[in-house]
């Protein structure tokens, strides 16, 4: 796989914690860079651009199904994330990710892979990956923070994980969580993004010290 394409926007400064924007399946990195624009101000945002080419966009893995990622796909993409990140932000920035269907598969996929590298992780309209090779034991996500937003009429992704996902997050990982679902289909509800970057700004006290 090759260096990734990334899309920054907010604050220029090496220093500020650093928000990352990963978008869906046959998306791109413009795409979802549109969210920053409805976010706090004082991070780095960087949207971060999938390495599988898909359907005029990219993926961040490949699927055996709707939201149930391929395990060897799904281990040489966090890989292929986890080379860039550790290059881009050294241990000691905070690092919180964003990601919306596929990339919210991926971003908790990342979550799951090591719970204590990200100071909050949203995952929105989409499911955690499970059953591809990543721990979903209760208290596997104990001490972190989490925003879950679903819609109550999503079609694309099997209403099954999406209940897997809610549950698991709220009852079983140990994280803090922040849930909601409104009643829209697969596309982020206005209220729902009201609520994630107030939840955001929680999450980063010192942008605003």
């Amino acid at each position: 796989m090759t260096t990734p394409v990334v899309a920054y926007a907010g604050s220029p400064d090496p220093a500020a914690p650093l928000v990352i924007l990963l978008h869906g399946r046959g998306s791109d990195e413009r795409q979802i860079l549109t969210l920053a624009e409805h976010l706090p101000v004082g991070p780095s945002y960087a949207a971060v651009r999938a390495p599988i080419a898909e359907g005029g966009g990219f993926a961040w893995f490949a699927n055996r199904g709707i939201g149930r990622p391929v395990a060897e796909s799904l281990r040489a993409g966090l890989d292929w994330f986890r080379a860039w990140l550790d290059a881009t932000a050294p241990p000691g920035r905070d690092v919180l990710l964003i990601g919306f269907s596929g990339g919210a598969a991926f971003a908790g996929g990342l979550l799951l892979d090591d719970p204590s590298r990200y100071r909050a992780t949203a995952i929105l309209y989409g499911t955690l990956p499970f059953d591809a090779g990543l721990p979903t034991t209760p208290g596997r996500l104990a001490g972190a923070s989490v925003f879950v937003a679903q819609g109550e009429h999503d079609s694309v992704i099997p209403r099954e994980l999406l209940d897997a996902t809610w549950r698991y997050t709220r009852e079983e990982s140990g994280a803090e969580v922040l849930a909601r679902r409104d009643p829209v289909g697969h596309g982020i509800a206005l209220a729902a993004l009201t609520a994630l970057s107030a939840w955001l700004e929680q999450q980063l006290p010192q942008v605003h010290s």
